[in-house]
């Protein structure tokens, strides 16, 4: 199913590496939709019946604790697969997370059955799978080193070091609270630190916008 005006070669351009009948597979059993900026992808309690292969756009993917305050697991960009949503489907189990977009995002989703036959039938399809879960898993434990480890104004630093990885861009476009809730901390010291950081020439902040270009170049 085609979204008007998609380019099918996306899917070689995403996953080159995949054999041909793989990707033919791909296009064929899956479906395409788009998401809006702000859109959820999934949420916590959900039944994963459709996994996503990101095409175009950034997700984040985050679990929110009981007091409603987020903590930012890591960002899914295109040619990725989100490893959360793979667990959810090979053991039947419910979303644990919720993933949002973060700009305008196509996706292609695949019925959760093709996951372990494709594992079967097609060798790049697996090895996919696996380096999905172990970078994943290197990711989830660099968060947990920066909560345990670092100090919040590092943490700072790697969260706009992370955003340029994961979307190339040098401008943040968000409120300090919206930062505070996915570094769980509060406005008061996210402003704080962020004041720091701009008298120290290391980034510009404007209406809702930071320039952190002096950081990560």
């Amino acid at each position: 199913m085609n979204l008007p005006g998609f380019d099918p070669q996306i899917l070689e351009k995403r996953f080159p590496y995949f054999e041909p009948e793989l990707r033919q597979a791909i296009g064929r059993e899956g479906i395409i939709t788009e998401l809006e900026e702000g859109d959820e992808m999934m949420h916590e309690g959900q039944y994963i019946k459709t996994f996503p292969l990101l095409l175009e756009g950034i997700v984040r993917v985050y679990r929110i604790d009981d007091e409603g305050r987020e903590l930012l697991l890591y960002y899914l960009n295109p040619g990725e697969v989100c490893a959360m949503a793979l667990t959810c489907c090979m053991n039947h189990i419910k979303s644990n997370i919720r993933a949002v977009a973060d700009s305008k995002v196509t996706q292609i989703r695949i019925p959760v059955q093709f996951l372990d036959l494709w594992m079967v039938q097609f060798k790049t399809w697996k090895e996919f799978i696996m380096y999905a879960f172990r970078k994943r898993f290197d990711e989830l434990l660099e968060t947990i080193d920066s909560i345990a480890f670092k100090n919040m104004d590092e943490r700072l630093i790697k969260f706009f070091a992370d955003r340029h990885r994961s979307t190339g861009n040098t401008v943040y476009t968000g409120t300090h609270q919206e930062i505070a809730d996915l570094l769980n901390t509060s406005r008061e010291v996210v402003s704080r630190l962020l004041k720091k950081l701009e008298l120290d020439r290391k980034i510009m902040i404007s209406r809702n916008k930071i320039d952190f270009k002096s950081l990560v170049s």
